[in-house]
């Protein structure tokens, strides 16, 4: 990361970049993404990004290691979890909030008024 930028500047920087993302502070501490009023991740600092995905969705994210469960629903399919420790884990969940992206701007499309 270049001059030292903290894992979630880096995330913020890339996510906030595609159409349509909106973020800012969620209710619960968190900085979450949105797409519309859709979430698409959310951090903690820069030590963890949560997710929602459908389950078989999850299920091969978890398969490979890339996410692990949510810490308030231990042991339910579909709520992810990833540390951020190192430069891959910032890029892995940049990955995984585009998968989110991209699901849901197939499903829903962009939201009124946001540039494509």
């Amino acid at each position: 990361m270049a001059s030292r930028q903290r894992a979630s500047e880096r995330i913020t920087e890339e996510v906030t970049s595609w159409p349509g993302v909106g973020a800012g502070p969620g209710r619960r501490g968190e900085f979450a993404f949105r797409v519309g009023r859709r979430e698409i991740g959310h951090l903690h600092g820069d030590d963890v990004a949560h997710f929602g995905f459908p389950k078989d969705v999850w299920a091969a994210l978890f398969e490979q290691g890339r996410i692990d469960y949510h810490p308030v629903f231990p042991g339910r399919p579909g709520f992810g979890a990833r540390r951020i420790e190192t430069e891959a884990d910032v890029e892995d969940v940049i990955a995984l909030m585009r998968l989110n992206y991209e699901r849901v701007v197939s499903r829903h499309g962009l939201p009124t008024g946001a540039a494509a």
